[in-house]
């Protein structure tokens, strides 16, 4: 009777220790009250999506676009250091190096139309401007040229009021540039808010400001503005808004009577605020 009562014992631990097995999922156990609640353990959390930021893409594929796509960066870049909007940045820079392609522009990576002046001791070439053989400043290389722009503003006295500015009002920095003596075209605020808005520039000043792109054509008002559509002249234009010829093309900048589908034209006066 003792032998097989030894057997039973023996078999029945054998069986409790070597029976088959199952792969069990860890948990762990937390008491509650008077009970143990079973918790299986978080997964790690899939990392999300990074959000891609807004890029401004030019318009088209025309030269004034490519120099856009070229330079954008550069003028972004000299905005967050000195606080001139981009949009004038490269609106200067288009009008006054012909979108690159100027003769200046060629010959001394001069896209400003910077003068030599008594203050500049680097390289130098002759170039007819307002006056025969006039001395403009030459660059290794064009990014030089828009450093050289931003401090030419940052560090004259007549440009000081235009850094009181909002950051991203181009309108009053056209107009300021030119009571300051930029230039001495009467035509060239209108003519650099017009290349502004025509290619949205205005968006770039509202990237480096971190403001939505929607925010940014708030600076464009409707109401005096019009976006030419297939078909308009400068005639059916000017007679719409009340207007003569000669007005609407005084108040754009134009020299001549082309224009094109999706420029933008003022119809009203700009309003000064200098």
């Amino acid at each position: 009777m003792r032998t097989k009562l030894v057997i039973s014992l023996f078999l029945g631990c054998f069986l409790a220790s070597c029976g088959s097995k199952k792969l069990v999922r860890q948990t762990s156990k937390k008491p509650v009250g008077d009970r143990e609640v079973v918790t299986t353990p978080e997964l790690p959390k899939t990392p999300e999506v990074e959000e891609i930021p807004k890029v401004f893409i030019p318009r088209g594929n025309d030269v004034t676009s490519q120099y856009i796509g070229q330079f954008k960066e550069i003028a972004m870049e000299e905005m967050r250091r000195y606080g001139i909007p981009a949009s004038i940045t490269l609106a200067q820079g288009i009008l006054e190096s012909g979108s690159g392609n100027g003769e200046l522009a060629q010959r001394s990576k001069n896209h400003f139309g910077i003068k030599c002046h008594g203050d500049w001791t680097g390289q130098r070439v002759y170039h007819d401007d307002d006056a025969r053989g006039e001395c403009f400043r030459k660059y290794r290389h064009p990014k030089i040229s828009y450093r050289d722009h931003s401090l030419f503003l940052f560090e004259r006295k007549r440009y000081f009021p235009l850094f009181k500015l909002p950051k991203d009002d181009y309108k009053g920095w056209a107009k300021g540039l030119k009571q300051a003596g930029y230039a001495t075209d009467p035509k060239y605020p209108n003519k650099l808010i017009g290349l502004i808005e025509r290619y949205r520039l205005y968006e770039l000043d509202a990237m480096v400001l971190g403001k939505e792109l929607e925010d940014a054509k708030k600076m464009v008002k409707k109401k005096d503005r019009y976006t030419v559509k297939k078909g308009d002249t400068l005639y059916s234009i000017a007679k719409r808004h009340k207007l003569k010829v000669d007005e609407l093309k005084e108040l754009n900048g134009l020299e001549g009577n082309n224009i094109f589908e999706g420029q933008v034209l003022f119809v009203k006066p700009v309003k000064k605020n200098f």
